[in-house]
């Protein structure tokens, strides 16, 4: 078998729900869909984490041309040789993250061969129903000079989270701080949302570097008797956050997958991952392995299309040590690249599919219309930047 062409579709996919973090609003995100060809017919399809890589993409498109796509690792030496040590650190590049949407169509098409869906080719299912959190913050509202209010509403957050749980059984949340200039905003916010869902509910949260050291260790005292489950990035380095860590016992997350780091400074106790940012399926099993060797937890990042959910989901249900809830923010997602999708986690849970490969069918129509999307407005997948407490102005593309 050989890999005959490959076809590279960027797209836009808006969000219903504009939430403001520690950076601004974001209104949507970009994403590239790739689909590897062969010449016995079958195609794979793979997501790449943003519209930034496609001249990484279409390079390794080239380098993979004829390549045997059942010899994933020849693909990935052919693609990005030089990147090898790097990727052993868990340490990603955007030739990395590239690569990482053409690792994923290479597995469609392996389980395709082999008719068997992605998680059994990683060893089959200790879980086949995947748990998600539901995703809480402000409403950042558009207006029509391209910049935006927002209205800073505890309660309406709070009462979300109810309905989410009333409507949907949700009971695992994760929601963003610093994204005020007031911290009594978001200690108000937290304690309602708290009051709301109960006791028994999780309620993990996302600072996103937005607070100096000093706010954070107030922050982390006045947190303590509301059981947060996790604090994520509150100190963009490990030592900052092993020093926070002699202030708490709430445990601390990052998206910087860097196990040797964390190793040598004790922090941060949990990494929120992204398959492509790791280099691929299997760099980020073995990474996941590092993670649990060392009592570390790991669960996926929020905010991609379905290919790259789906992915979640088969390796949440093939790995035993993935037992803490990926993000989410299916909710706020009304189209999807895949027929399968938006997912919608009820009772917390997505149960993973069952179909060769990865078992999920591209939307056609859909992709016509986030692609034209893409074309006649750009990426969508920028931020919208603090001006005052209550303002926001687009921030340039890079």
């Amino acid at each position: 078998m050989k890999i005959t062409a490959v076809k590279v579709t960027p797209v836009n996919i808006p969000l219903n729900f504009q939430y403001v973090w520690s950076m601004g609003v974001a209104a949507g995100y970009s994403k590239v869909v790739v689909e590897v060809e062969t010449d016995q017919g079958i195609t794979g399809i793979g997501e790449a984490p943003s519209t930034s890589l496609l001249p990484e993409i279409q390079g390794i498109a080239d380098l993979l041309m004829g390549q045997d796509p059942m010899d994933i690792a020849d693909c990935e030496t052919a693609a990005i040789p030089e990147w090898k040590t790097l990727l052993i650190a868990g340490v990603g590049d955007g030739v990395a993250k590239a690569f990482g949407a053409f690792d994923t169509a290479l597995w469609d098409i392996k389980g395709k061969v082999a008719d068997m869906p992605l998680y059994q080719l990683l060893g089959g299912a200790y879980r086949k129903e995947i748990p998600f959190t539901e995703y809480f913050g402000f409403e950042g509202i558009s207006q029509a000079d391209k910049t935006y209010t927002v209205s800073y509403d505890p309660q309406a957050v709070a009462d979300y989270c109810l309905r989410m749980k009333e409507e949907h059984g949700s009971t695992m949340f994760e929601g963003k701080l610093a994204t005020h200039d007031d911290i009594r905003v978001d200690m108000d916010t937290v304690a309602r949302v708290r009051e709301a869902v109960g006791p028994e509910c999780m309620i993990r949260l996302d600072a996103n570097y937005g607070y100096s050291m000093a706010t954070m260790k107030q922050m982390l005292r006045e947190l303590e008797p509301l059981n947060i489950r996790n604090l994520e990035d509150p100190a963009l380095t490990f030592e900052a956050m092993a020093e926070l860590k002699r202030h708490t016992a709430i445990p601390l997350g990052t998206h910087q997958c860097d196990i040797s780091r964390a190793a040598a400074a004790g922090a941060p106790d949990n990494f929120c991952g992204h398959p492509a940012a790791l280099g691929g399926i299997m760099n980020t099993m073995r990474f996941i392995g590092a993670c649990q060797q060392l009592g570390k937890n790991f669960w996926f990042y929020s905010g991609d299309a379905g290919i790259t959910s789906t992915v979640y989901l088969h390796m949440a249900a093939a790995c035993d040590h993935l037992t803490e809830p990926s993000q989410s923010l299916f909710r706020w997602q009304d189209m999807d690249v895949i027929n399968e999708g938006p997912y919608r986690p009820e009772n917390n849970v997505i149960r993973v599919p069952e179909g060769p490969g990865l078992g999920v069918t591209l939307d056609r129509d859909a992709m016509e219309i986030l692609h034209k999307d893409y074309c006649d407005n750009g990426p969508s997948d920028q931020y919208y930047n603090f001006k005052n407490p209550a303002r926001f102005t687009r921030l340039p593309r890079a």
